[in-house]
């Protein structure tokens, strides 16, 4: 079972949930899934990141 961030109810849902286009995922545990915005905020912050080469 794959789970999700749904970023319009904030919160963690299974497959059948809201369309891909507002959500994250998948993520192959519901804590993963709690951990979407975290998880993007650190890889944009890597991104953004000028020093890293």
């Amino acid at each position: 079972m794959s789970y999700y961030y749904c970023l319009v109810h904030q919160r963690v849902e299974p497959e059948a949930g809201c369309a891909n286009a507002e959500r994250l995922g998948p993520y192959a545990t519901e804590a993963e899934a709690e951990g979407a915005l975290a998880l993007a905020k650190e890889r944009n912050a890597a991104f953004d990141d000028p020093d890293d080469d």
